[in-house]
Parts: C-alpha cells; structure tokens; sequence
C-alpha cells in the first residue's frame, strides 16, 4: 500500500500491463478540503496472485 498526491499520481506504473495475475486497489486518502470536497491524495494497494488452487 502506498500513498501518493493527487498531482503526483504516478499513472505509468499503476496502469502498467503486468505479466501474473495482479490487482490494483485505487482510493481517496490524506486530508479532506471542504472547500473543493477533494482528498488530497490517493491510497494504492498493489495486491499479486500469492497462490492457486485448482479443482
């Protein structure tokens, strides 16, 4: 899990085509601005395929 500011949201690597199955969890984080009703950054969790089961 990782946080980065919204102006600095790093889109090449998030969106990357990856080669094993991967899952990308993308949301709001860091501190709420009423006035413009925006979380200043976003919260990315990079999640791999850790095991399989066949049946």
């Amino acid at each position: 899990m990782e946080t980065f500011p919204k102006r600095e949201f790093p889109a090449d690597r998030v969106y990357a085509g990856t080669g094993p199955a991967q899952l990308r969890l993308i949301t709001c984080g860091g501190a709420f601005d009423p006035v413009t009703r925006e979380y200043a950054d976003n919260v990315v969790v990079f999640a791999v395929l850790a095991g399989r089961t066949d049946k």
